[in-house]
């Protein structure tokens, strides 16, 4: 209950963020941007949810194949989803084979429904399926707080019909895909999928860039690090992010990883020198003011970095 609470007075909190997309209209939404001739990038805002995203504050990923299109995340609410499926058709009219959940969070899954009437096969890793059950009726009422009882109407919580434990390998039209699960990050089942003929790798919410990263009840700091670095044992030439532009490694490693050491480094120091809880707002973390959500989300990090560090 304990938890619960917290995730619902955060959910509450960040609802005051400030809104820049408010009046586009449905196809302005999301931009897609073409990151290699077969694979897009379609880009949600990087403030909350709302009713006009409609639970769409995240990067989803599409690569066109000649047998049909795989999507990354299928988009936080079913009428999300179909905002999505507004900009995929407006790159291909191939239709939509597979979707990969490549987390817990409700924008990677809760849009699956949609996309499953289509006839999509529907595939995430074990850990994001146990974490998506154990969160969906917190994340389903903190949906409806933020997008709102129309803005969440027909979502439904369905799972992926095929899962993995830590690799998958697939193939569509001549188009390898390879699914890695390394452990927990922002969230428990946190997978990046790999696309090894274009070295492009789709991260989820394992890289955060412009917008800072956040670190709750369900995340594993100490976990993340590795993860990542598996991710950039890859090499990739391009990252699409869970959040945030199209990225090189160099950034990602900076605004993600580099964060993540940061305030671990500092909590870390607090707590050695005698700091509490009670006084955790001591610990000077400005040098990452620069990224969007800093005020909202960086107190609330250091928070619960210091709850993780105290048992390891």
């Amino acid at each position: 209950m304990k938890l619960r609470s917290l995730f619902l007075s955060a959910i509450v909190a960040l609802a005051t963020t400030s809104l820049s997309w408010a009046e586009e209209p449905l196809e302005l939404k999301l931009q897609t941007v073409k990151v290699t001739d077969n694979i897009y990038a379609i880009i949600g805002p990087t403030t909350n949810r709302d009713k006009e995203n409609l639970g769409n504050n995240a990067n989803f990923g599409l690569i066109l194949t000649d047998e049909g299109a795989i999507l990354i995340d299928s988009g936080g609410t079913y009428k999300g989803a179909e905002m999505l499926h507004h900009s995929i058709k407006s790159i291909t009219d191939k239709p939509v084979k597979i979707v990969i959940n490549s987390g817990g969070q409700d924008h990677r899954w809760m849009g699956n429904s949609y996309f499953k009437a289509l006839g999509a096969r529907l595939i995430a890793s074990s850990a994001a399926v146990e974490d998506q059950n154990a969160r969906s009726t917190d994340q389903l009422i903190g949906l409806g707080i933020l997008v709102g009882d129309e803005g969440i109407e027909g979502t439904e919580t369905v799972y992926a019909d095929e899962t993995f434990d830590e690799q998958m390998t697939l193939e569509l039209g001549g188009e390898k895909i390879e699914i890695y699960h390394t452990g927990a990050a922002h969230t428990p089942g946190d997978a990046f999928i790999w696309v090894p003929s274009q070295q492009v790798v789709f991260s989820g919410d394992i890289i955060y860039v412009q917008r800072m990263l956040g670190v709750g009840s369900m995340s594993t700091s100490s976990s993340w690090l590795e993860v990542f670095d598996a991710l950039a044992a890859l090499e990739p030439k391009h990252i699409v992010p869970g959040h945030g532009p199209v990225t090189t490694l160099e950034r990602a490693t900076k605004e993600t990883r580099g964060y993540l050491e940061y305030v671990r480094t500092a909590v870390s120091e607090f707590m050695e020198n005698g700091g509490t809880m009670d006084a955790i707002s001591e610990v000077d973390l400005s040098a990452y003011s620069y990224l969007e959500n800093h005020e909202t989300l960086n107190g609330r990090n250091a928070q619960q970095v210091y709850s993780e560090l105290e048992w390891e």
